[in-house]
């Protein structure tokens, strides 16, 4: 689980919704939204949706009509459900299938933050993945991709490096590929070659 700094709602607030970088139809924003929690209204859904949105900034980016297409296309592709409670009040929340598809543009559209100025601190990635059965083989390759994309630099053959906070960015994508157990983790100050990998970073 996604829980050791952040937890994946935390992930999803404050690195999607509140993140003025992230671009996203009103489609994605309202499903990176319910990934947050259900969302419990009164009365009419469309406007209870709107009016909750409303102290998120990114929100302001979209139109009624975009989210009202926006609710109507995740119910017809079935990512989100409606649930009628027995106070009055309607549920809407998203289905597995939804969740699926959120942490799916999360990690398709996952980086790193990289800081103004950087703590004198490395990261080291070291994994040791089995070879059997044959979808550790997939999650491994999978996982060394995704890490060449966020810009790591590579050591050995399962060892990798950062100078950048990176924690909870590889949890989540550990925990796509149900590798947690596989992976450490480690912060260290000082490196043997620290010279060449900071001319890597351009630190």
């Amino acid at each position: 689980m996604v829980n050791n700094k952040q937890s994946l709602k935390e992930l999803f607030e404050n690195k999607f919704l509140y993140n003025d970088s992230m671009s996203a139809t009103a489609s994605k924003f309202l499903l990176a939204f319910l990934a947050v929690g259900p969302l419990l209204v009164v009365g009419a859904v469309l406007p209870g949706i709107i009016s909750a949105t409303n102290s998120i900034k990114q929100s302001k980016k979209y139109s009624e009509p975009k989210f009202q297409n926006a609710y109507r296309n995740l119910r017809h592709r079935k990512l989100i459900e409606i649930i009628h409670e027995k106070n009055g009040k309607i549920r809407v929340q998203l289905t597995n299938k939804g969740q699926k598809r959120i942490k799916d543009f999360y990690f398709e559209n996952l980086q790193l933050s990289k800081p103004k100025r950087w703590d004198g601190k490395w990261r080291v990635l070291i994994f040791d993945i089995p070879t059997k059965p044959q979808i550790y083989n997939q999650a491994r390759n999978a996982l060394r991709n995704k890490i060449k994309d966020l810009g790591f630099y590579q050591m050995q053959k399962s060892a990798w490096i950062c100078p950048y906070e990176c924690e909870d960015e590889i949890l989540f994508v550990a925990e796509i590929f149900q590798v947690q157990k596989h992976i450490e983790i480690l912060t260290v100050e000082k490196l043997l070659h620290e010279e060449k990998i900071r001319k890597y970073f351009r630190l």
